[in-house]
């Protein structure tokens, strides 16, 4: 179904900290699994990629950037990085709980629920107003209200297509009605932990398109090489 759309809690407080590290030390010490202890804890309803995996991510990418300086602090080397908001990327990933992963397809669906409007765009999706509103709107209406408006509206959709919605003629009726529950829980679930939780920041991106787009205003990876990380309110 296309491309994902990704919102990033990342934990600023552990990044802040994590980027005052020398380059070097943090291979060494991510390489001898030493920073596992001070990540933050998976959210069970977040994706988050294993420890092992995202060390290797981090590592692996480090290897190829043979020109930096290492005994630099690490936000230093990766803003003299042709491709530094890479390796930025890969860093905020290791400091976060989980992120919200979806197809942007049905991304349409929850945000036209969630807003009470038409996104009539692509861009849209990962626009900063649309993401303004989003946020607004967060908390005005229950988890299970949300779910349930969302569920209400993609049946209107099918029936209004002349789709069925007996399951027993369609096989995928209930594999996609679970998705979508999930998937809606699971995005209120990571904006009440926005709204909640102040070291929290959301950064949102397009899955396997270029890091410099990800982010936005302060917190646009490129603005975090060129000003340094911004303060949370």
């Amino acid at each position: 179904m296309g491309l994902e759309l990704v919102l990033l809690l990342v934990d600023q407080p552990r990044l802040a900290t994590l980027l005052e590290h020398t380059w070097e030390d943090v291979d060494a010490t991510m390489e001898a699994g030493g920073l596992r202890s001070s990540r933050s804890t998976a959210d069970a309803r977040l994706v988050r990629p294993f420890d092992i995996d995202a060390e290797a991510e981090w590592l692996d990418w480090s290897e190829t950037q043979t020109d930096v300086d290492r005994s630099l602090p690490v936000l230093e080397g990766l803003a003299a990085c042709e491709e530094g908001e890479e390796g930025l990327l890969h860093l905020m990933r290791w400091c976060s709980p989980g992120a919200w992963e979806v197809w942007e397809g049905r991304a349409f669906l929850y945000f036209d629920v969630l807003l009470g409007r038409e996104v009539a765009h692509v861009d849209d999706l990962y626009a900063e107003p649309t993401w303004c509103d989003i946020v607004a709107e967060a908390g005005k209406r229950t988890e299970t209200e949300l779910v349930e408006a969302v569920i209400l509206d993609w049946m209107s959709r099918r029936e209004a297509l002349g789709e069925t919605l007996d399951e027993h003629r369609d096989p995928r009726i209930l594999p996609t009605h679970e998705a979508h529950v999930r998937a809606t829980g699971a995005l209120a679930h990571a904006l009440e932990r926005l709204t909640n939780e102040p070291d929290l920041v959301g950064v949102v991106g397009r899955e396997h398109l270029t890091a410099t787009a990800w982010g936005h205003g302060p917190w646009n990876l490129t603005a975090v090489l060129q000003h340094g990380l911004p303060t949370v309110d």
